[in-house]
């Protein structure tokens, strides 16, 4: 079992010794220490799985997860809650605030490895036995952009005051997404793997504040941004 993996924590200790610990059983762990740098790293790398304190100053971790759950990009997220506060009233608030797991500290790293690995697994297995219906979603989507490319006349391209940089290969996914393929065309396409074009796709809808592929396609061809 491999993954990507975000731990936010502000004791530099315990985020080092879960960090390394985490790593050595596979996984790829990124850190931060506050609420604020673990949103920045989110924009910009979506992990499998995160790994959040409680108690930080600032934003606490139940006002993280509020932020995280309202974001249809990471409203699926598993979240696993560390925390000091082992009081059966705390754990049902991080329930109700949708974590997936609370794990009170100290906490054996075996136990929170044990809990990552099955929430992994659960939301692979999730996907497949739900495909279906994902794939019947994009299908429309992308009948929506073809219908939308057959029409281009007929949006209007307004000379855009925004400015949207996109590395070349962002700007490769985004002119395939807008041909109406899915993820893994453009992967066979780019030579890449379904993975990395999904991160680039959710990169583009991040630069582009748009939440689906119709939005991203509407959105580059009103501003000019396919070529």
């Amino acid at each position: 079992m491999t993954g990507k993996l975000l731990l936010v924590d502000d004791e530099p200790g315990l985020r080092e010794a879960v960090k390394e610990y985490l790593q050595d059983s596979g996984f790829t762990v990124q850190v931060a220490s506050n609420a604020g740098d673990a949103w920045q790293m989110l924009q910009k790398n979506q992990p499998d799985l995160v790994i959040s304190d409680v108690m930080m100053p600032k934003v606490d971790g139940y006002q993280f997860l509020k932020q995280l759950r309202e974001d249809p990009r990471f409203k699926n997220l598993p979240v696993v809650f560390l925390t000091a506060r082992g009081m059966t009233s705390d754990r049902i608030q991080g329930y109700q605030a949708g974590c997936d797991a609370y794990l009170p500290k100290p906490f054996d790293p075996e136990e929170l490895e044990a809990i990552v690995k099955n929430l992994l697994e659960r939301r692979t297995t999730t996907t497949n036995t739900t495909g279906g219906n994902d794939i019947e979603d994009i299908k429309q989507q992308i009948a929506a952009i073809r219908g939308m490319l057959e029409d281009t006349n007929r949006i209007p391209q307004s000379p855009s005051h925004i400015r949207i940089d996109l590395t070349p290969r962002e700007q490769s996914v985004l002119d395939l997404v807008a041909q109406g393929l899915m993820n893994k065309e453009i992967a066979r396409r780019l030579e890449t793997s379904v993975r990395n074009v999904e991160k680039y796709v959710s990169r583009l809808f991040s630069k582009t504040g748009t939440n689906s592929r119709t939005e991203l396609v509407r959105y580059a061809l009103e501003h000019g941004l396919t070529r």
